[in-house]
């Protein structure tokens, strides 16, 4: 039996430390900015100023808010399953800090080495939120919790496909699941390629977050606060990072599969600088579409996933793989000039289906 190299082991455990302490500190601080960032967008888009008294532009705002709910009580119920109501703000956020390990921030340079099924990866543990969230509303031993933990089973799974589906035209074009791969292949940014695939994704990711329109999950109206009503404290900010954290991976996500990444001018030095810039202007879109459309109801949530959406997803993939087989060369992919095939069909597609199924049309019932 060969002797175990123990240098090999500690300096494996030394390099995962070490990655495992830069991810936290990335995703934390990113957090920190992005709930400042988007209490200070608020205010423009609703006439008032925003958080401006803890610092100048109240950028130490989100430390006074962390400081204060870390201060307050942990309260558990007495029905609620103890363990698991400790273990389900883990859980939630667990999948935010692997999701990074895969993600390139600088010329195919990430956290960890590229993987050949880098995006394959990242869908699957990205499902894994909702699991945390679930475990919270039934360890509560609250029937609204529960609510708001089914809630989430229901919403993931109608916008998971026209999700995935996004991401398999772009794969298809690119041909290859690496994040790496993906990147490079983007002389056009595929937001202009297949600007359909891009706006089906960015829906589908803000209901996937719990993000406004989408956001039935915590519907206060409706079930109080949803599956999170009973937690408090630190675990109550667990949650809280969670939601942002998903924000920030989502908008990575997009930036790198959409927006070519860390490409840029001068992205030999400046790739990294490039990356954070597109992800700022992804999320700066959602907080856009969460201050200008109303909350959907849940049966209309649920009616534009399966009718409007996953069509439209459906759609997407064979134009893709039509223009791919038609037009792609050797190594795959498509012309720059589809850009002005693709943008009118986008149009065309989202007019006539909305049109068929008269979405956001007619009388709504408010009693239904």
């Amino acid at each position: 039996m060969a002797p175990i190299n123990f240098w090999v082991l500690d300096n494996f455990w030394a390099h995962l430390a070490l990655f495992g302490i830069a991810i936290i500190a990335f995703v934390l601080l990113m957090v920190m900015v992005f709930i400042w960032f988007e209490r200070r967008a608020f205010g423009p888009f609703q006439l008032r100023r925003g958080p401006n008294r803890a610092s100048p532009w109240g950028a130490l705002q989100p430390v006074a808010d962390a400081i204060k709910v870390l201060l307050k009580e942990d309260i558990v119920p007495a029905v609620a399953d103890k363990w698991v109501h400790f273990i389900a703000p883990i859980i939630g956020f667990l999948p935010v800090l692997l999701i990074f390990a895969v993600v390139p921030f600088h010329r195919g340079h990430g956290l960890l080495p590229d993987m050949n099924i880098g995006i394959l990866y990242v869908v699957a543990i990205s499902a894994l939120g909702v699991v945390g969230v679930f475990m919270a509303g039934w360890a509560s031993g609250n029937k609204y919790s529960l609510l708001g933990g089914m809630r989430v089973i229901a919403q993931m799974v109608s916008y998971e496909v026209p999700l995935v589906l996004s991401i398999i035209s772009v794969v298809l074009v690119a041909g290859t699941l690496s994040m790496n791969g993906i990147v490079a292949a983007q002389e056009v940014p595929y937001f202009l390629l297949m600007p359909l695939g891009f706006i089906i994704f960015l829906i589908a990711a803000m209901a996937e977050i719990n993000r406004g329109p989408f956001d039935l999950l915590e519907a206060d109206s409706e079930i109080v606060a949803g599956f999170h009503i009973e937690y408090s404290g630190m675990k109550f900010a667990m949650f809280y990072l969670a939601e942002y954290g998903h924000a920030l991976a989502m908008s990575a996500i997009a930036a790198t599969l959409f927006f070519g990444g860390w490409k840029g001018p001068g992205d030999v030095y400046l790739g990294i600088l490039w990356f954070l810039l597109k992800i700022f202007f992804i999320f700066f879109l959602l907080i856009w579409a969460r201050v200008t459309f109303p909350r959907l109801r849940v049966d209309h949530l649920m009616g534009f996933g399966w009718k409007f959406l996953f069509p439209l997803a459906l759609a997407n993939v064979f134009i893709m793989a039509a223009e791919v087989i038609f037009w792609g060369g050797a190594d795959g992919g498509v012309p720059w000039w589809v850009i002005f095939v693709n943008f009118p069909a986008a149009i065309a597609l989202i007019y006539l289906w909305s049109r068929l199924f008269k979405f956001g049309g007619g009388r709504v019932d408010v009693t239904a």
